[in-house]
């Protein structure tokens, strides 16, 4: 039977930049039908995960303030660079997804923009709710940024990010990411890899 996973994601969120790279690595050469569904992870918590902005208001909780050091190690452990938080934290997704959902129908060039702006973001600490980082981002992984950047704005794709969202929404998910393996069973989040990938039987 073949097995498939759904990888709904948000560039903003630092777990999912190091979940991103740690399960292509996983799965790479694996026969496994992989979807990556750009989503807005903000819709997400303001439906059904407020908690998260609660959180944000006592930095100096213990779970927040190691929650950090933990995101840092995780990284190293992934080979991710982490310059997190960053001057832009916490930074809007809204454009980023834009141009992410623009690119849903090409998976592989949702992917290679995908991680290059997770690098500008989290390596680099740009920007990337500036529509000119995103078409800057986008050309220099060889797309053509300009294209991009007008399909982003198109009322399709803002309909198709609302879409997403609202779909992760109805099918439990609380954050980014959200996996689901042969579209019945979810998981959350980077310590849930081994989960997925055991339920995938790799």
């Amino acid at each position: 039977m073949s097995r498939s996973a759904e990888f709904f994601f948000d560039l903003s969120s630092p777990w999912t930049r190091i979940a991103f790279a740690n399960f292509r690595k996983a799965v790479e050469g694996a026969d496994i039908a992989i979807t990556w569904r750009p989503f807005l992870v903000g819709g997400v918590f303001n439906a059904v995960n407020d908690s998260v902005y609660e959180s944000r208001k006592n930095p100096d909780n213990p779970k927040f303030r190691l929650s950090f050091a933990w995101l840092k190690e995780w990284a190293k452990l992934a080979g991710l660079a982490m310059n997190f938080p960053s001057v832009h934290h916490p930074v809007k997704s809204v454009n980023a997804m834009r141009f992410c959902c623009a690119l849903e129908g090409d998976q592989a060039a949702l992917v290679r923009f995908a991680e290059a702006a997770f690098e500008a973001y989290f390596g680099d600490a740009r920007n990337i709710d500036d529509p000119d980082v995103l078409e800057q981002i986008a050309a220099a992984c060889g797309l053509d940024g300009a294209a991009l950047r007008t399909a982003a704005s198109s009322e399709d794709c803002k309909q198709r990010l609302r879409q997403n969202t609202q779909e992760a929404i109805d099918r439990g998910s609380f954050g980014s990411p959200t996996i689901f393996v042969d579209r019945t069973f979810m998981y959350f989040g980077n310590d849930q890899l081994p989960l997925v990938l055991q339920r995938l039987a790799l």
